[in-house]
């Protein structure tokens, strides 16, 4: 009977199958399409940074994750609802940046995908 295993570490899923004598890994890249370019990362923090990196008007580059996604909503205002605008205090940053991620798909400012890779 074939057996699987997941273990997540932030958004990076590593996914470890055994079907008969063979085991395979399944690599899943996170991939954010915006304004016709394409951010990979292993993780919503690695394609948050790279979007940070390609905004030629941030001021603060490098600082902390939370300064540029409360930037990025602030320019966000007209076609997000307030309530949306707010940063939780209480999630670790690879979170919160899959939570800006999944916000910036449903509100149509990007879309967000998993590329599998075995």
């Amino acid at each position: 009977m074939p057996t699987t295993r997941v273990n997540t570490y932030h958004s990076r899923v590593i996914t470890l199958s055994s079907i008969g004598a063979g085991l395979f890994k399944i690599f899943i890249m996170l991939v954010f399409q915006v304004k016709g370019k394409e951010y990979r990362g292993a993780s919503a923090l690695d394609v948050v940074r790279a979007l940070e990196s390609d905004a030629e008007d941030y001021p603060h580059r490098g600082q902390s994750v939370q300064q540029f996604l409360l930037w990025s909503l602030e320019r966000m205002r007209n076609c997000l609802p307030p309530r949306d605008l707010d940063l939780s205090d209480r999630l670790e940053e690879d979170a919160l940046a899959l939570s800006y991620l999944y916000l910036r798909d449903e509100y149509g400012a990007g879309k967000l995908l998993m590329d599998a890779e075995v």
